[in-house]
């Protein structure tokens, strides 16, 4: 098959043949109006989240969304994730929670391996279904309205669990980018089985980026700073036309030498809070010049304000 006639076949299926090199204006918003909002990872514990409100308040920038115990909810004590749920609750700021230890953490072996972590990070074996499921279950009872996902089967159950009543109609599921989506057509499947916002590959190109959006309607996460192990980049100057072409889009904001995997890893349960902490002022601080350079190159681009109507705010 030619070129011309693959492309042919993705435009007959509904999706653009090519990326979008036009770099096309998004037509889509978050439902207050806002083109892009500021997503801080790592907020491991309350007082890192301390630290961060506070460096919030002191910058006045919006924080929207918080991607927290990437280490494993299981690992901190219900004690922790109410005072943790209130504060957030307090802000204004959504919060993901990650449950687990997931794979990774469990006896098998073929993920630590570099050839056998091409295959990812779903989860392994019905029992670890289970426990993620109860971990998800015990957040929402603590309050949390937001987790985050890395496989579509477990995304899938999650989904027909709310429609079938067994979890809330409020509760949002976001998918990691440890799924290793990249494309349109990856997208619409994650819409497709009940997503409410996902985050790609974080190496994408503007284009690609805004093929994406053609072709879906949830938010886009994109990583516009991140870690040395996912290659180590910086965007900050492309945020104005990753704004453009990506809306409604959240900045996520993850600098560090590693992020969840291998020796490096701040994600860990051992990794010093006070670090994490200082480390979330820092982030704070990124998001204020990303709103600066944003402002100062395409300035129709308006940042949501604090703790707009559709954020899963926790309810403790």
């Amino acid at each position: 098959m030619s070129l011309r006639r693959a492309e042919k076949a993705l435009e007959n299926l509904g999706f653009a043949g090519r990326d979008a090199y036009e770099l096309p204006t998004s037509g889509k918003r978050f439902p207050d109006g806002g083109w892009y909002r500021m997503e801080i990872s790592g907020v491991e514990r309350p007082n890192v989240l301390e630290a961060l409100v506070d460096e919030h308040n002191k910058r006045n920038i919006p924080i929207h969304r918080l991607i927290s115990t990437v280490m494993g909810a299981t690992l901190l004590d219900k004690k922790e994730l109410k005072d943790f749920a209130q504060l957030a609750a307090e802000e204004e700021m959504e919060v993901i929670l990650t449950p687990g230890p997931r794979r990774g953490w469990d006896t098998g072996a073929q993920l630590r391996n570099p050839e056998g972590a091409i295959s990812g990070i779903r989860s392994r074996g019905t029992d670890q279904l289970r426990s993620i499921i109860a971990d998800i279950m015990r957040g929402i009872d603590l309050g949390f309205r937001g987790f985050l996902v890395t496989d579509e089967g477990l995304l899938k159950i999650l989904t027909r669990m709310q429609s079938e009543g067994e979890i809330p109609k409020d509760v949002v599921f976001k998918v990691s980018i440890y799924a290793g989506h990249g494309s349109a057509a990856g997208g619409t499947l994650l819409e497709d089985l009940g997503a409410d916002t996902f985050n790609p590959l974080g190496d994408l190109t503007i284009p690609q980026f805004a093929s994406i959006r053609k072709e879906i309607d949830i938010p886009i996460d994109i990583h516009i700073m991140l870690a040395e192990s996912y290659g180590g980049f910086v965007r900050f100057y492309e945020g104005p036309d990753l704004a453009r072409v990506s809306a409604p889009c959240y900045f996520k904001i993850e600098p560090g030498q590693a992020l969840a995997a291998g020796g490096a890893a701040m994600y860990k349960p051992w990794t010093d809070p006070e670090f994490l902490a200082d480390f979330a002022r820092e982030k704070v601080k990124y998001a204020q010049i990303i709103h600066e350079i944003i402002q100062e190159e395409f300035p129709e681009a308006n940042l949501s304000g604090q703790g707009p109507a559709d954020l899963a705010i926790p309810k403790p």
